[in-house]
């Protein structure tokens, strides 16, 4: 079932107030309303149709047990990039984005390990051995690692999918994902190019009530696919024990 999508809630959120008209993209102005006070008005009936695609295809990837990264390296929007990728079981980037997440991952996927196996080793008091000042440094490494690669140690490969909060704040990852063939939903405000994206969500992607509003549809939506996912796994055992 599709998540439900309403033009009211929507404007309640402030997913409309885009900006002045110096910062207009061109290739955003066929999404446009009008204008209120200097600040330029999305048409949310068509954010709607953009929008609903974007849940679609989220659903769709977590129906199918595939993944999405969550990214958001804004100060303001970093805690619910982190609460709700938790909600959904998929990775996330909240801090600055690495250069080579993605065109380079066999070298952050060493680096995860790494950051895993001085964890597992830490756990099992290997360290104890050391010296205090030696102790300290490898916590210090840990720490460091968790803040850059905590979000996404459990990937195993390159995602199917990311989120964007701000693509214009994390052009890297947009780049990245592109240059790599994974496929990007981002938040798209009037500033930017919307066809940077795969999936544009037309939207203000500087209040916190309209991105929150965003990433909890993208929530539902990604939940709903799980669901189906692990019942298409259940279903796909009972069947195998029956032969």
């Amino acid at each position: 079932m599709a998540v439900k999508l309403s033009v009211e809630e929507m404007t309640e959120a402030g997913l409309q107030f885009g900006h002045r008209k110096s910062k207009i993209h061109p290739k955003a102005r066929g999404f446009l309303l009008g204008v209120r006070n200097t600040i330029f008005i999305i048409d949310l009936e068509k954010t709607k149709e953009k929008f609903a695609a974007a849940l679609d295809f989220a659903r769709s990837l977590a129906s199918e047990g595939k993944t999405i990264v969550l990214v958001g390296t804004k100060p303001q929007v970093k805690k619910m990039i982190k609460e709700t990728a938790a909600a959904c079981e998929m990775p996330y980037v909240n801090e600055r984005w690495l250069g080579g997440t993605f065109t380079n991952f066999k070298i952050i996927k060493k680096r995860i390990d790494h950051y895993k196996d001085l964890e597992k080793k830490t756990l099992a008091g290997e360290f104890e051995k050391y010296t205090k000042k030696e102790q300290a440094m490898i916590q210090k490494e840990i720490k460091v690692l968790e803040k850059k690669l905590g979000g996404i140690r459990a990937m195993e490969k390159i995602p199917e999918a990311i989120f964007v909060v701000d693509m214009e704040d994390d052009r890297l990852a947009v780049k990245e994902a592109k240059q790599n063939g994974v496929k990007v939903i981002g938040i798209s405000d009037v500033n930017i190019d919307p066809n940077i994206a795969d999936y544009p969500i037309i939207a203000n992607d500087d209040s916190m009530s309209s991105v929150r509003f965003v990433l909890e549809r993208m929530k539902e939506a990604i939940l709903e696919g799980k669901g189906m996912f692990v019942a298409s796994v259940s279903a796909g055992a009972s069947e195998k024990n029956k032969n």
